[in-house]
């Protein structure tokens, strides 16, 4: 792919990782972060100390606070900010996207209140008649990793098939391989509902319930996300790919993962808001849980782990209560999905 123009919208973990990337390819990269202070920390720094801390940036890579500057000539957008704060982030973009430009989310996770994906809100915000192509990055990719150019594989996903082969060439180095998929629902539902089983996966760990239990929960997590999946008309096998159980996997056994180390947390017993205050960052799988557990209802799908996780969450239920109502619940086939 020629050189292009590429906007990154968040200046966290993965956007720096991200933006790392790409200006690694030869593209021309922007990075725009909220924060005068950070940007500036970047700028004179060339190291994210407060995400990435260690790893060099490229004298290259552009970082700025003014929407104007990091719209002006994109011929791709990344929308990297959290799916809680991608709404208030997105107004700020209002009126300045240039028209027809392809934008691509990697958040994971559903907006609370509107129930909607990430990429729902970029056209919710922004106006079908302004943006391009939406597409997701998606898979298990934790940022740290993959900035050290550890191998790490993911799923381009995008309703248009040419776009998600764009993006895969331009992602694709030696140590990231691409996949292209055109199940955009069924790989950004599954980035989001992976954080309320990786929520299940910690308190696992933090009562020292062992592996048979996580792998069981693994298990049983997978075929929750896929029937609500499947109920909202993604396709069963994405779900079983990469974006889906490779993205749960690393998900629930990654020790540095924040929804995994919310739960270990609350598995010793803490509460939800001191959990909360200890962990740097949004814990998506909190708010998500709510949202998943709304759509569930909604399209009339049972996910008795899900509503264990949201028990434990917003109603005080004992974390080893929740495991034992899971184990004692009525016996059954085995059904994936």
């Amino acid at each position: 792919m020629n050189q292009q123009n590429i906007a990154i919208i968040g200046d966290g973990a993965m956007a720096t990782t991200c933006a790392m990337l790409l200006d690694h390819k030869g593209h021309r990269v922007t990075l725009w972060g909220p924060f005068i202070e950070q940007i500036e920390a970047l700028i004179a720094e060339r190291e994210n100390r407060k995400f990435l801390p260690g790893i060099p940036l490229s004298p290259s890579l552009q970082f700025t606070t003014d929407e104007d500057f990091a719209m002006h000539k994109a011929q791709w957008i990344m929308a990297a900010v959290p799916s809680q704060y991608m709404r208030q982030v997105l107004k700020r973009f209002a009126g300045k996207v240039p028209a027809g430009v392809p934008i691509i989310s990697v958040a994971k996770g559903i907006e609370r209140k509107t129930l909607l994906r990430p990429t729902q809100v970029i056209t919710d915000v922004l106006g079908t008649d302004t943006i391009g192509p939406l597409a997701a990055l998606s898979g298990p990719s934790i940022a740290g990793e993959l900035a050290r150019r550890l191998p790490c594989t993911i799923t381009a996903a995008c309703e248009q098939p040419d776009i998600a082969e764009q993006i895969q060439q331009m992602f694709t180095t030696h140590w990231l391989r691409v996949y292209t998929n055109d199940d955009l629902l069924g790989v950004e539902l599954a980035g989001a509902t992976k954080n309320v089983i990786a929520l299940a996966g910690g308190i696992i760990d933090g009562l020292r319930a062992g592996y048979n239990a996580k792998s069981a929960l693994l298990c049983r997590g997978l075929s929750e996300i896929a029937r609500l999946g499947t109920a909202m008309g993604a396709r069963g096998e994405t779900f079983f790919g990469i974006s889906g159980v490779g993205d749960l996997a690393t998900t629930c056994f990654c020790p540095a993962g924040r929804n995994r180390t919310a739960g270990e947390l609350l598995g010793k017993g803490l509460k939800l808001d001191d959990v909360l205050n200890r962990i740097e960052g949004i814990v998506e799988g909190v708010p998500t849980t709510q949202a998943v557990l709304e759509l569930a209802r909604q399209h009339d799908v049972e996910m008795p782990i899900t509503q264990a996780i949201h028990a434990v969450l917003f109603e005080e239920l004992d974390p080893i209560d929740g495991i034992a109502q899971l184990m004692q619940r009525a016996p059954k086939a085995e059904h994936a999905g």
